[in-house]
């Protein structure tokens, strides 16, 4: 009878809640959720005004001397890739900060040793940076339509786009969270690194004004499909197929969030 009763009890270590610990997971997207609302005025007040300062800027000093892009006013134009722009590096921010401010103050004990899987800490981590990119979304979306009169011709694509794009720097903010030990690596990724892509994607220009190299090797960067995506879903022209920009920003997602998994089920540099 103790013989059996020793079976039936769980082993020190042993996963007692099915193959998902949806507590677990609950629990870590609610953390990653409030650290972004509890500073909303930071987290999405802020890059509300950046982007309205942004293209405020460019009308002033660029609008009224510059012809139509794809049909549309110049404003019209960049206003999908400034929010776009906005939203991934918000993105980035929120899941690259959670993780190198536990490194910073060591803290990051309190995520890795709870019964959480790889697989769901990446989850859990993509589900804060997705949250607060699609709540800066809406954000600059309602001030484009009030105060601009720029509405979105396919809502859905629009939101798909949104997420993907929040996803894909969403992972590639676990992996320079896990990277970085100190705050100036973290800021040397985003200077180098992320800013870089975001402003070198189409945002501000159509890339049938580059010169035949550039051209190519923008084709290469999965953040010029996020923001020809949305600028598709915006104003119903694009420099690409938004379709064939969905799958390529979709394949991106799973790679990085791929590598992110690798990186914490490993425990590189998080680790002893």
């Amino acid at each position: 009878m103790t013989q059996n009763n020793a079976l039936d009890t769980p082993q020190m270590g042993a996963r007692r809640f099915g193959r998902v610990n949806w507590l677990g997971l609950q629990t870590l997207i609610h953390r990653e959720t409030r650290r972004f609302l509890a500073v909303w005025t930071q987290t999405l007040l802020a890059p509300l005004v950046t982007a309205g300062l942004l293209l405020l800027i460019f009308n002033l000093a660029v609008g009224p001397r510059r012809g139509e892009v794809m049909g549309v006013s110049f404003i019209t134009f960049i206003a999908p890739g400034i929010l776009m722009m906005t939203v991934i590096q918000n993105a980035f921010a929120n899941v690259s900060s959670s993780i190198v401010i536990s490194k910073v103050q060591g803290n990051i004990v309190d995520t890795l040793m709870p019964p959480l899987s790889p697989l769901e800490m990446v989850i859990g981590y993509l589900a804060g940076g997705i949250g607060r990119g699609v709540f800066v979304a809406i954000a600059i979306g309602l001030g484009l339509l009030l105060f601009l009169g720029i509405g979105v011709q396919h809502p859905i694509m629009a939101l798909i786009f949104v997420v993907l794009g929040s996803a894909f720097l969403g992972g590639l903010g676990i992996i320079a969270g896990v990277f970085a030990n100190k705050f100036d690596q973290m800021a040397a990724i985003t200077n180098f690194i992320v800013t870089p892509l975001a402003m070198l994607s189409g945002t501000f220009y159509s890339v049938t004004v580059l010169p035949p190299i550039l051209r190519e090797i923008t084709y290469f960067n999965p953040i010029f499909y996020l923001i020809d995506g949305l600028r598709y879903a915006v104003i119903g022209a694009s420099d690409s197929n938004p379709w064939s920009g969905m799958l390529i920003c979709t394949v991106s997602v799973l790679i990085v969030a791929g590598i992110a998994w690798q990186m914490l089920r490993t425990g590189y540099r998080l680790k002893p």
